[in-house]
């Protein structure tokens, strides 16, 4: 057997002493990560709620936190996003023989659990060692040495959906199912704007300040990276510092064209919450943005759930490839949307595939944003 990667023997650690959480602290509310994962750039897959986010064929619900597969016949769970290097961790519960989950075609069996409803913990490393792809599995438990299990290398980079499987007559609950993307690259040096484009003609200023944070104010205007990706996932730390300011980041972008992209869009603020005194009558309801939301794709999917808040850092991610675009804030999914428009020049007037510009946008006077850690992962197309 292959030695098993140190990075993989680290992450097995995440369960015995969860990163953000005390021994005496309790954990955090379904469907959501402690903040400390959450800005090392963990995300789930699963909300604990809900399916959002996964294709599934066959019979399965969600019950008690955990999203159960099985039944009268045969079930695949498969998210709608694809990776490529990354760190995945999940916990599982099967009585039964033939569980698997499936990564670029190749299968991890997943043994039938020890005791009546003890969860089995699972962790997953992916990554890229020079030409070869390499998936690294371990079995980490307290009370025994771990197991693990490489699967043979694969050559060339690949991207995958993460999918489980359940023949019928079996039952497999899975929960606290997360990932963290690796070889994330830096688009921001924290020191100067090495790297980056100012489109002219336009009224916001852009600094960095001591504290090495790219700062936006006033606008309209728009600072773009010199580099093109079609296909990646994005990771970056926001902080409004005022009250429901309005901006976002737009990707695929024309470069040296002013708005031209989809755009993950910047505004903390939902019904009962606004600087408007007649909504802050309402009821607060996060679940109602106005004008999209953080978490939500401009004028095509608003967030389903505004969770971060003005004038605290959170965490984006925005994930692009094909006609799907996922984003996530802190962790949470918030939007899951597949462009079935026609194609068109920019994506400002369809639907556009390929290569842009990551920009982040000042919107109006009242601009005022931060943002620091931006990083993305070059995904590889998908083979054919």
């Amino acid at each position: 057997m292959r030695r098993i990667l140190s990075p993989l023997i680290a992450l097995t650690m995440l369960f015995i002493a969860p990163a953000g959480l005390l021994a005496d602290e309790e954990p955090p509310p379904l469907g959501t990560l402690p903040m400390e994962e959450a800005s090392e750039g963990w995300i789930l897959l699963f909300d604990g709620q809900t399916t959002f986010g996964w294709n599934i064929k066959g019979p399965a619900r969600v019950t008690d936190g955990a999203l159960v597969l099985g039944g009268s016949s045969d079930v695949t769970a498969q998210t709608n996003s694809e990776f490529c290097c990354f760190d995945l961790t999940f916990q599982y519960y099967t009585p039964a023989k033939g569980a698997v989950l499936v990564l670029n075609g190749q299968r991890v069996d997943l043994p039938p659990s020890e005791k009546q409803r003890s969860w089995t913990q699972v962790a997953v490393h992916v990554e890229m060692q020079g030409e070869d792809r390499i998936i690294s599995v371990a079995f980490p438990a307290d009370d025994k040495p771990t197991t693990a299990q490489d699967l043979p290398a694969q050559k060339g980079a690949a991207r995958t959906p993460i999918t489980f499987q359940m023949p019928a007559r079996g039952q497999l609950a899975l929960r606290d199912i997360k990932l963290k993307p690796l070889a994330m690259k830096s688009l921001f040096n924290g020191k100067n704007l090495d790297g980056w484009y100012i489109v002219p003609g336009q009224k916001s200023k852009f600094t960095v300040t001591p504290k090495g944070e790219l700062n936006i104010k006033d606008g309209g205007g728009e600072i773009q990276t010199e580099g093109q990706w079609a296909d990646f996932i994005l990771q970056l730390d926001v902080f409004s510092n005022g009250k429901s300011l309005n901006s976002g980041i737009f990707f695929r972008a024309l470069p040296r064209k002013f708005w031209q992209g989809y755009e993950a869009q910047i505004r903390n603020e939902w019904d009962g919450y606004s600087p408007d005194p007649e909504r802050a009558k309402r009821k607060e309801d996060r679940t109602k943005p106005h004008d999209i939301g953080t978490g939500g794709i401009y004028n095509r999917q608003p967030a389903r759930k505004v969770v971060s808040n003005d004038k605290e850092w959170f965490t984006y991610t925005v994930l692009a490839h094909g006609n799907h675009i996922a984003l996530w804030v802190n962790g949470y999914q918030t939007a899951d949307y597949f462009d079935n428009d026609k194609d068109a020049d920019t994506a400002r007037k369809g639907r556009f595939l390929g290569k842009g510009a990551i920009s982040l946008q000042g919107h109006d006077p009242t601009t005022d944003l931060s943002f620091r850690n931006i990083r993305l992962q070059e995904l590889p197309p998908a083979k054919k």
